[in-house]
């Protein structure tokens, strides 16, 4: 009976332990401010890389956030922000509040990173990580690729994640490549955890999703089709500097794609 009962603590004390974030929002306040950047007190909470945002109180009720931020730097105790234009909530038709980071605002570092794109080769990948790390939110792979078949792009590049983490309320992609798996900031781009992941070479294009056939378009350069999977994305990463299995390519924001047809020069007549 002592055992059984033993056994029973333990798996709910590992589902606990498992339950912690990989990620834990960390709230701080700013305590120096100069031109586009910042300084707060440092923790092991986030990395550099991390990003964030700063909110500005005008009273017990109201605030306001006023700027994004990136975690550039780490030392003796300090982190270093680079202020950015905070895009998520952006609204053309108002005007930007005119406000700007101050000192004793208040800092949250890795905020939303409780919800997460995810970008697998296949269902087994997305089966194993959504498991592994169900505290997290993450959105279906459905809604993006529904996303990317409304705009005729089965090549999506950073800008177009970006929007879908920005329409769905999220700061986090997770890339499955190869034996591998990347948890990205998506404001950024910056890798802030790699952990590992089952290998296979049932690959889905352009990631795994239950929308199929998601077609290009002739009426704009930005459309193509992915050459290779892996190395795709590990070109969107930066983890290489070229590509492979792409014979026709056109070079946009860093991501060269395969058109859906080939580009002709005619030498007859002069380019206008």
């Amino acid at each position: 009976m002592n055992k059984v009962l033993g056994m029973v603590c333990a798996l709910l004390l590992g589902s606990f332990l498992h339950a912690k974030p990989l990620f834990n929002e960390h709230k701080t306040t700013l305590l120096e401010v100069k031109d586009t950047s910042g300084i707060i007190t440092d923790s092991p909470d986030f990395v550099v890389g991390s990003s964030g945002v700063i909110l500005h109180k005008f009273d017990a009720k109201t605030s306001i956030i006023v700027s994004r931020f990136d975690v550039v730097n780490k030392n003796a105790g300090k982190a270093t922000l680079r202020f950015e234009k905070f895009e998520m909530l952006s609204q053309g038709a108002f005007p930007d509040a005119g406000v700007k980071p101050a000192v004793g605002d208040e800092v949250i570092v890795n905020y939303l990173y409780n919800r997460a794109l995810i970008v697998a080769p296949n269902q087994t990948v997305y089966n194993e990580v959504t498991k592994k790390y169900n505290e997290l939110t993450w959105i279906h792979p459905d809604v993006v690729a529904a996303y990317l078949a409304k705009l005729y792009r089965p090549n999506p590049d950073k800008t177009i994640f970006q929007k879908a983490c920005y329409q769905n309320t999220a700061s986090l992609i997770f890339f499955g490549i190869r034996d591998k798996g990347y948890f990205v900031d998506c404001h950024n781009f910056n890798i802030l955890e790699t952990i590992a992941i089952t290998q296979t070479e049932d690959i889905q294009l352009p990631f795994y999703s239950r929308v199929k056939n998601i077609d290009s378009t002739l009426f704009s350069w930005d459309s193509g089709y992915i050459g290779e999977y892996n190395n795709y994305y590990e070109y969107a990463l930066k983890l290489t500097n070229s590509l492979t299995g792409a014979n026709n390519r056109f070079s946009k924001e860093g991501i060269e794609v395969i058109l859906p047809f080939k580009v002709v020069e005619r030498n007859d007549l002069p380019w206008k």
